[in-house]
C-alpha cells in the first residue's frame, strides 16, 4: 500500500487549502487525514469508516471537508478557513483490517 500526500503550504489565516493523497489501494476499512503540531501527539482530523461513516474532529467541523475520487482512489482534505492553530504535518492514513498505513505527510503552516 502507498500513499502519497500533496497539496501542503503556507497560507494566511482565514485562507483555503487542498490537499490530496493518491493511494495505491482501493480496499480498505478506514481512509482518512491525521495531522500532528509540533510538540504535540497526531490528531484524527477526518475520516471515512466502511461502511460509510464520516467523522471530524470537533475543531474543523464546518470548515474542513473530506473526500475521495472513486475513479483514481485520490482522497482529498479540502481546507477553508483556515487559522493557526491549524499548522502541523497532515498525514493520509488507511486502514486494511487491523493494520494501519501512513503517508509521509505534507505541511500546512497558517500565518495569524
Amino acid at each position: 500500500v502507498q500513499l502519497q500526500a500533496s497539496g501542503g503550504g503556507l497560507v494566511q489565516a482565514g485562507g483555503s487549502l487542498r490537499l490530496s493523497c493518491a493511494v495505491s489501494e482501493r480496499f480498505f476499512s478506514a481512509m482518512g487525514w491525521y495531522r500532528q503540531a509540533q510538540g504535540k501527539q497526531r490528531e484524527l482530523v477526518a475520516i471515512f469508516t466502511i461502511p460509510g461513516t464520516t467523522t471530524y474532529a470537533d475543531s474543523v467541523k464546518g470548515r474542513f471537508t473530506i473526500s475521495r475520487d472513486n475513479a483514481n482512489g485520490t482522497l482529498y482534505l479540502h481546507m477553508n478557513s483556515l487559522k493557526p492553530e491549524d499548522t502541523a504535518i497532515y498525514y493520509c492514513h488507511l486502514r486494511q483490517s487491523s493494520t494501519n498505513y501512513w503517508g509521509q505527510g505534507t505541511l500546512v503552516t497558517v500565518s495569524s
